[in-house]
């Protein structure tokens, strides 16, 4: 009933449909925290690679050919949702694959270089296809005045998953550890765990999120819709200039993604055990980071918390590089996560604000489209300056927060509400 209905949410959504919503973001969200930030990317660099000079040039050449595919296909995946009122169906696919091949990533053993970069950049060619499509039903859920809060919520309950499949993991490590088993034992382990979560706690999304979209008018292939956009790209200037700003600020947040644990190690020599507690205690900060700037941002603005959250990665790059002691990274690593949380939801919520309602999937291809482009540049610059530096993590995460002071940039110019009209007019 409408007295029922929470004023963040639009018209006849209810909170059980919000919150099978917001559990993708809980079931995803282990994906990106074991494999990509705290155990298997580490594991790669040491054991499957055995800390070779190229080992984390090669990591994020994985992730960098992932998002390549993700790059070429994100819009057109989109358009043909869109079309076809078939969000839900493609991200079930995008689902059972990110599932399969991180499972599969159980026989990566050390010296599995090439069966590792394969089985790395499927998954998180799935992952991402997903993440994509489940961003794409924000704006049919959420009040357009609450985008921020709603995206929040999602954001701060996946950051609270990913904490769960890292917990466990840890628990299933330390109880390893204490049988004498080695990482090559049991960071596969982590593996089938991670996809067994992720499996299990996207189920209520398929069980209660409703597709709303109608199958649309065939206006072509979803090529020749995509390149309608982009021959009208003039009306939407205000979302074009904001996907060229997360084209950059972007990079520097999945450098420090893709790269956090390798930094721990190697430039702050923390132990597994020192880098896991980091990696859990920084999640929990991104949650109260999603969640709280979420009403900041419906509060104060998009354009004003973008900037305040631009402002804290800078002082975050320039404290972990300065950062000789245990104390200061861990305060400069908890900034991260703050400024993590924060600027992924506000972009999600700015993205759906100034997207036409009849094309979400596409619009939110072409955000994808921008985030995975500043994934290739930003962990390839990172891993460059590294090989190149001969390991001096240092400069390689100063280099990335470079990418931050551009996006501030960029930022400047918006309009929001000119770029809702336009939206709204098409």
């Amino acid at each position: 009933m409408a007295r029922d209905r929470p004023s963040a949410l639009a018209q006849a959504v209810t909170r059980r449909e919000v919150w099978a919503w917001s559990m993708y973001d809980f079931a995803n969200s282990g994906y990106t925290t074991v494999v990509i930030t705290a155990v298997f990317n580490a594991y790669f660099v040491a054991a499957i690679a055995g800390k070779a000079p190229w080992a984390t040039f090669a990591w994020t050449a994985a992730l960098s050919i992932s998002y390549l595919a993700v790059l070429l296909t994100a819009p057109l995946v989109g358009a043909w949702a869109d079309a076809h009122a078939a969000k839900k169906r493609l991200l079930l696919y995008s689902t059972v694959g990110c599932v399969a091949f991180t499972a599969a990533l159980y026989y990566a053993s050390p010296g599995a270089v090439a069966l590792a970069i394969a089985l790395v950049a499927a998954s998180n060619f799935f992952f991402a296809t997903g993440e994509n499509l489940i961003a794409a039903f924000l704006p049919e859920l959420a009040d357009s005045r609450a985008m921020g809060r709603v995206s929040g919520w999602g954001w701060a309950f996946g950051y609270l998953g990913g904490l769960v499949s890292l917990g466990i993991s840890l628990a299933y490590i330390a109880w390893a550890q204490a049988q004498g088993h080695t990482g090559a034992q049991f960071v596969p382990m982590t593996m089938l765990i991670t996809a067994a979560v992720f499996a299990l706690a996207a189920t209520p999304t398929f069980v209660f999120l409703k597709e709303r979209a109608l199958p649309q008018p065939r206006e072509g292939s979803p090529w020749l819709r995509v390149m309608q956009t982009v021959r009208h790209a003039r009306e939407f200037r205000d979302l074009r200039r904001f996907l060229v700003c997360i084209l950059f600020y972007q990079a520097g947040i999945m450098a420090v993604i893709a790269l956090a644990a390798i930094y721990a190690q190697e430039a702050m020599k923390f132990t597994t055990q020192q880098t896991l507690t980091l990696i859990l205690v920084v999640n929990l900060t991104a949650a109260a980071g999603a969640f709280g700037f979420g009403y900041l941002q419906d509060a104060i603005g998009h354009i004003r918390a973008m900037t305040l959250v631009l402002a804290g990665w800078i002082a975050m790059i320039a404290l972990a590089y300065v950062a000789d002691d245990a104390p200061t990274f861990w305060v400069a690593a908890n900034l991260a996560g703050l400024c993590m949380g924060s600027s992924q939801a506000a972009a999600r919520a700015i993205v759906g604000y100034l997207s036409p309602p009849k094309r979400l999937a596409e619009f939110f291809g072409l955000w994808g489209l921008a985030v995975k482009a500043a994934s290739i540049f930003g962990p390839l610059t990172y891993g460059t300056v590294t090989w190149v530096f001969e390991g001096n993590h240092r400069l390689g995460i100063l280099a990335v927060g470079v990418y931050f002071v551009v996006g501030l940039i960029l930022l400047t110019g918006i309009d929001l509400e000119r770029g809702r009209r336009a939206a709204l007019a098409n």
